[in-house]
């Protein structure tokens, strides 16, 4: 896996009013290190919609947590081209901390719409974003390790979100 990328599983208590679950706590701190969470994002996305491919410029550190849907969200070294794929869903509630130096982005893969909260640790500068933009097909994004393998047949060839999942 990419350095610094982490992921926590969420713990949902379920009783028969419903189900509670903490999202995020400032003593996980093998999740949060000494980073101060700032800011909190609502994205609400329809199905088979694609939001990539981005990063931040100035340290910003992103934590998503998936709550209503399923997504596919992956992050990208272009230095070393590597890609790392995470599946996320409401049902089986994790927390990733994607480091924002890395080029990230999303695919929902459910037949609902998909909703992400996500927090950051910087808050978003209206006047100089700092984020880097990559259309969501770029074909410059060629990964040579995917996952930590480099024998998935996806290797060597521009990334394709509509890739069909082996079965």
């Amino acid at each position: 896996m990419l350095q610094g990328i982490v992921i926590k599983s969420l713990k949902r208590l379920v009783d028969e009013r419903g189900s509670f679950a903490e999202i995020m706590r400032k003593d996980w701190y093998n999740l949060f290190g000494d980073e101060n969470i700032v800011q909190a994002n609502l994205s609400v996305t329809f199905p088979n919609t694609i939001r990539a491919w981005h990063r931040h410029r100035r340290g910003q550190i992103d934590y998503f947590v998936v709550i209503q849907g399923t997504i596919k969200l992956c992050a990208y070294d272009e230095n070393i081209r590597e890609l790392d794929e995470f599946v996320l869903t409401g049902e089986n509630l994790q927390i990733i901390k994607i480091p924002g130096h890395y080029w990230h982005g999303f695919k929902v893969l459910s037949n609902n719409i998909a909703v992400l909260l996500y927090f950051v640790n910087k808050l978003y500068d209206y006047e100089k974003p700092d984020e880097e933009r990559r259309p969501w097909d770029d074909k410059t994004i060629i990964p040579k390790i995917i996952n930590g393998k480099r024998d998935d047949p996806r290797c060597d060839k521009p990334w394709d979100w509509f890739y069909p999942p082996h079965r």
